[in-house]
């Protein structure tokens, strides 16, 4: 019997996505609830499961297809013994492909293709043995530092990329890669955002010697009592409810004629994923506390790094904090998040000579950068705000008192 495959529903506004990359391929065996096929949404994306178990038959869409909601894109010849015959077939041509039986997430997979890796000869220290991109990664430079040795006899030319040529005049080379759709999107958003708001910039600097002293002195009895380290971001994120309690437009956004304030904050925190930023959100930041904080950022980061986010982590936000600091960025003017109208830029802390009681002496300072929607947010509100956080970052005793 034949079943169809169907774009599951993806979430309310969301209408269509684009194939991004087959599992499977036709006559090969698949498990119920194995993902076959990987799908790009403007927001993240979605591995859509083989409904039952049986052997995939046609591919009904083509990797870079665009497909609505519903849409009918494989079929799967149902039934225990086509699968079981199937099966030896498929894995003698994984292997020969390089390839692996096991489910691998699109990072990984990414990661897997572009450094020629065969994922079954590396050992995973994911979630029940299942590999992760830094996996992949190591794997890959172990592999260079052994082809780099000196060798009795000539290493084979390296396999050329489907996606590079070799310029007419020799060794130069130039690539041409297809826009993912959330790459797509996120271009689009960004412009969006530049041309649709009243975007301005307000900077501060911040003397980071109370929190890098509060985290020397605490981190140890902090990692063992709450399994996390603790870090930076979890410090400005309460830092940024203290002013956005105290500065409600900076947390608020416009609708049509409207502005919606929020009396919560839901906090977006920008991090680089492998197929570009995403900006997943920590939920109620206001009413967690800083073990909870670090906890959410590290969990979403590590989805992001893996490539599964859903999108209910991605929906929503009401303010966001950007930390390009951890990329040796001194100094940015972040571009909003739409609908939010602020967004925080951190930067590196690098020492400094600065004047303290008449004396020139050196600390370790940052510069904050608050990019605002102007239409709804005055000066003297996003001066004021970002001079809370930096009050707060530089006597972190504000955050416990509310002050």
């Amino acid at each position: 019997m034949s079943i169809e495959v169907n774009v599951p529903t993806l979430g309310e506004s969301i209408t269509e996505a684009t194939i991004g990359e087959w599992l499977k391929q036709p006559g090969e065996a698949v498990g119920q609830d194995e993902p076959i096929v990987s799908l790009e949404t403007d927001k993240v994306s979605v591995e859509v499961m083989a409904p039952v178990a049986g052997v995939l038959g046609e591919q009904l869409a083509a990797v870079g297809e665009t497909v609505t909601i519903g849409a009918v894109i494989a079929t799967i010849a149902e039934g225990d013994a086509p699968a079981a015959s199937a099966a030896p077939a498929a894995k003698a041509s994984a292997a020969e492909a390089g390839d692996d039986t096991r489910t691998l997430s699109p990072a990984v997979r990414r990661a897997v293709l572009e450094h020629g890796i065969d994922p079954s000869s590396v050992t995973g220290t994911g979630k029940d043995g299942r590999l992760t991109k830094e996996d992949v990664l190591a794997a890959a430079k172990a592999k260079e530092s052994w082809e780099d040795a000196p060798s009795p006899s000539p290493a084979p030319p390296p396999a050329p990329s489907p996606s590079t040529a070799p310029a007419s005049g020799g060794g130069r080379r130039e690539e041409r890669v297809r826009m993912t759709r959330m790459r797509q999107t996120i271009a689009k958003r960004l412009k969006e955002a530049q041309d649709n708001a009243a975007m301005l910039t307000t900077f501060n600097d911040c003397d980071m010697s109370a929190v890098i002293e509060a985290r020397e002195k605490y981190k140890e009895l902090f990692a063992k009592k709450h399994g996390i380290k603790l870090g930076f971001m979890s410090f400005f994120a309460k830092a940024a409810c203290l002013a956005l309690k105290d500065v409600p437009a900076v947390n608020a956004y416009i609708e049509g004629e409207e502005i919606v304030y929020h009396d919560y904050v839901d906090l977006s925190v920008a991090v680089s994923a492998p197929a570009g930023l995403v900006v997943p959100v920590v939920r109620d930041c206001d009413a967690k506390g800083f073990a909870e904080i670090e906890l959410a950022i590290a969990d979403l980061g590590s989805r992001a790094r893996e490539g599964t986010l859903t999108l209910d982590n991605m929906a929503g936000g009401t303010f966001t904090i950007s930390n390009g600091g951890v990329f040796g960025s001194m100094l940015s003017t972040p571009i909003i998040n739409p609908p939010q109208s602020a967004v925080l830029g951190l930067h590196r802390i690098e020492d400094r000579p600065v004047a303290v009681d008449g004396e020139v002496v050196i600390r370790p300072m940052m510069y904050l950068a608050l990019s605002y929607d102007h239409r709804l947010i005055d000066g003297r509100e996003a001066v004021t705000a970002l001079k809370i956080i930096k009050e707060a970052i530089e006597d972190p005793t504000r955050i416990l008192i509310d002050l």
